[in-house]
């Protein structure tokens, strides 16, 4: 289960499918050495994304796919 205190290179370790879901949520500088060290709600809030959206989209990725 993928948390908002999680690293976000961490989410990207995961899966490869993570770094298409962060994409489509407006995170366009996951590739940034910087964001290897964030953690999930971090880059959100300086995206102006919501956390929760994006938790979902990642968690119900990961449920589905097990």
């Amino acid at each position: 289960m993928i948390t908002k205190d999680m690293l976000i290179g961490e989410i990207l370790e995961q899966d490869d499918e993570n770094a298409v879901i962060l994409l489509e949520a407006g995170m366009h500088c996951i590739g940034c050495p910087a964001s290897a060290g964030e953690t999930l709600e971090e880059a959100c809030m300086v995206h102006g994304i919501d956390v929760e959206e994006v938790l979902e989209k990642l968690n119900n990725k990961t449920n589905s796919a097990e």
